[in-house]
């Protein structure tokens, strides 16, 4: 009897503390995306807490940098404990959809967030197929309906995403947009401060656009794929992005492979952080509503020195940046070209006597086009025009080639030679 008692003692109090740690992450959880940037603001305006479940309400504000302006969501949530972890499960508190409108006719979005004793937390967006439109701009956009996860664990030091989307259509007065097939993956690892690694890509069939009265323009077979990486002990990042697209249709016309690749290499890690810290500091300062202007313009100078200060320790710590490969498939031929930008890794002696980052900048450039290509379109044949007529582009065959190389704060392209103003 008294180990059935027993029994029943830890039942009900695994679940209880279970509920209390779940408390205590959604609070430390908030608190840190709140303090990491102002443009998404959760407030908790209650969680009241029981044995086998809670119940949860609050806000979410959403800031649009651009304008300033805000809007907030209030939401509410049905907290179930279990003996690992708790589910929480998410609604607007007005729904899902505007007072007389009906966006989903099937069943209602899902979103969740499990979490875990361990720190591992899976938040999910299961979306049914959704129809809406606006009456006054003539817009609509119809799915069929998705899934959105993320998965976070290591004590929010790694993180994984997927979307999966079917199919989505995006319509107005003066065109109409449709994807198929979307996937998206992504996986990342903090590494220090704002920097993180982990590869990715996202995958479309298809995405068409239908400009009015004009025929579509199609893209099969999309493919981005990225991958950064932490060399030389941590203190380095090299990163990749690279763009595929298997057919560009164009008039019935398919034309195809296009390949774009862009690289960076030999990244100072401690210099992109305070790169990238600077200039989260800088767009929050532009976001936020200083009480005071005076202060609010002085932190905004000490972030752009900051930032200054990033781009020398960047530089200095040399680096390359560039697009190894660009392959366009055209009816007339193939558009080829590369291009890398580099700056050497400097003594402290020769760090403390640059003057300029420009100064020691050296790079190349080549790109090579169809002849044919120029004379068959008028519109680029204008554009063109001015790079033949001084020297930029030259005939070499059937073809125009440019090559250019920088060094010295000169740039060379084919024998003519341009001096850059020394403005970094």
């Amino acid at each position: 009897m008294m180990a059935g008692a027993g029994m029943l003692l830890v039942a009900g109090g695994l679940p209880w503390g279970v509920g209390y740690v779940t408390e205590q992450q959604w609070q430390q959880a908030t608190a840190e995306v709140n303090s990491a940037q102002p443009f998404l603001q959760v407030t908790t305006q209650a969680y009241q807490r029981g044995i086998l479940g809670s119940e949860l309400s609050g806000t979410v504000r959403l800031l649009n940098p651009d304008t300033g302006e805000s809007r907030q969501v209030a939401f509410q949530a049905d907290v179930t404990h279990g003996v690992t972890g708790s589910l929480m499960d998410f609604q607007p508190t007005d729904g899902w959809s505007p007072e007389g409108a009906d966006w989903f006719p099937e069943q209602e979005p899902a979103l969740t967030l499990e979490t875990r004793l361990w720190g591992t937390a899976v938040l999910e967006l299961a979306m049914p197929a959704m129809s809406m439109a606006d009456a006054g701009s003539g817009e609509s956009l119809t799915t069929s309906g998705g899934l959105a996860r993320v998965e976070i664990s290591d004590a929010g030091s790694s993180a994984e995403l997927l979307v999966v989307w079917p199919a989505l259509a995006l319509s107005g007065p003066d065109r109409a947009v449709r994807v198929s097939d979307l996937r998206v993956e992504q996986t990342m690892s903090h590494l220090v401060g704002e920097v993180w690694t982990g590869s990715g890509k996202v995958l479309a069939e298809l995405l068409s656009v239908t400009p009015d009265q004009k025929p579509p323009v199609t893209l099969k077979g999309i493919s981005v794929q990225s991958h950064s990486e932490a060399v030389s002990q941590g203190e380095r990042l090299d990163s990749r992005v690279a763009l595929a697209v298997d057919g560009l249709t164009l008039s019935d016309e398919t034309y195809g492979p296009q390949r774009l690749t862009f690289a960076l290499n030999g990244l100072d890690v401690a210099a992109w952080n305070d790169l990238a810290e600077s200039l989260s500091a800088m767009q929050a300062g532009a976001a936020a509503r200083a009480s005071v202007a005076r202060e609010g313009f002085d932190r905004q100078m000490a972030a752009m020195q900051r930032m200054n200060t990033a781009v020398r320790e960047l530089a200095a710590a040399g680096f390359s940046i560039g697009f190894p490969e660009l392959y366009l498939t055209t009816p007339e031929g193939a558009v080829t070209g590369s291009a890398r930008i580099s700056h050497p890794e400097l003594s402290e002696d020769q760090k403390a006597q640059m003057l300029l980052v420009m100064q020691r900048l050296t790079g190349e450039m080549n790109l090579s086009l169809p002849l044919a290509l120029a004379e068959e379109y008028p519109e680029l044949r204008l554009q063109l025009a001015p790079l033949i007529k001084q020297g930029l582009l030259v005939q070499e065959g059937d073809r125009l080639v440019l090559d250019a190389q920088m060094k010295d704060l000169v740039v060379d392209v084919n024998g003519v030679e341009i001096p850059l103003p020394p403005v970094l």
